[in-house]
């Protein structure tokens, strides 16, 4: 009787060390979506495949955040800004992109044969200057996906995307396509690499994610605010006329208000873009459902 009480004190033991690892999925879950905000921008170049596979190697990180842009002959590329940012860009014959010459290197002008003569991992960013410098070029997100996908098989992890479609109201055929263009190229892509499951889309414009919920509802959106109207959720949510998957403030106007709001409509916060330790502790203490941050290394 006794070796049999023992032996069930140590199956109750380890049964109760293993439900406790198992985290709840729901509301105020104690589980952390940690995000690196463009691949970790701050120890790798931005939005590049390198950063993506180097991340990886992060634990605790879930998901890699990102930004899109299309190119004239509608291949979905990873930028974050429409043009070729002068802060980050080499161009082919090795110089710098002129400040005057900005409006003059569009991608949504070129083409990708042509955009990826490009590099935009070499030149000192001056914002984060412990960024390791390589070259990159601006990688498709097919690519991009069919990367991380291949290192995730080796090394048994499966990432989470969320993918920022970047457009901007009056800006349609001239930076980038309208936003029912947008969607569809960008809902090929992940259908054809199955990756729907895996992926939430992102915007600041009201309009791409209205066109995702009306005709993709089953695909997760998260809502991007920024300034002091993120602090009111119902306000912005009711503007955005449907409930988003993911409400994305900036960090800094995150209140206990706009999170109990969110998570009673059944709504995750995920702030962005956290940089200091403090800050995400800070926000943790709120009960949010994620970070992002350009230094995951933090985590």
């Amino acid at each position: 009787m006794k070796i049999i009480i023992k032996i069930s004190a140590i199956l109750f033991i380890g049964l109760g060390a293993s439900c406790s690892m198992i985290k709840p999925t729901g509301m105020n879950k104690t589980v952390i979506d940690y995000q690196a905000h463009r691949g970790g921008r701050g120890l790798m170049p931005e939005n590049t495949i390198a950063a993506m596979l180097s991340v990886m190697d992060n634990k605790k990180v879930a998901t890699l955040e990102m930004d899109l842009a299309i190119t004239k002959d509608k291949q979905v590329v990873v930028s974050h800004d429409p043009i070729l940012n002068p802060l980050i860009t080499t161009q082919p014959d090795g110089t710098y992109i002129k400040a005057d010459e900005i409006n003059k290197n569009i991608i949504y002008q070129m083409n990708y044969a042509d955009l990826e003569k490009y590099d935009v991992g070499l030149k000192p960013h001056p914002g984060f200057k412990g960024q390791k410098k390589l070259a990159a070029s601006i990688p498709t997100l097919a690519s991009l996906i069919d990367s991380v996908e291949l290192k995730g098989a080796s090394i048994g992890r499966k990432m989470n995307y969320n993918i920022e479609i970047k457009s901007v109201d009056g800006k349609d055929g001239i930076e980038h396509p309208n936003p029912n263009e947008f969607v569809e190229w960008v809902v090929a892509t992940l259908k054809k690499k199955n990756m729907l499951k895996r992926t939430s889309i992102q915007s600041f414009d009201l309009r791409p994610l209205r066109v995702l919920h009306e005709k993709y509802p089953t695909i997760k959106t998260s809502y991007l605010v920024f300034g002091s109207e993120c602090a009111d959720a119902e306000k912005e949510i009711a503007l955005l006329g449907f409930t988003p998957t993911i409400y994305s403030p900036e960090y800094k106007y995150v209140n206990k208000a706009m999170i109990d709001y969110c998570h009673q409509k059944n709504i995750q916060v995920i702030p962005w873009t956290v940089n200091t330790k403090e800050e995400m502790n800070a926000l943790i203490a709120l009960k949010v459902d994620g970070i992002i941050t350009d230094y995951p290394n933090l985590y």
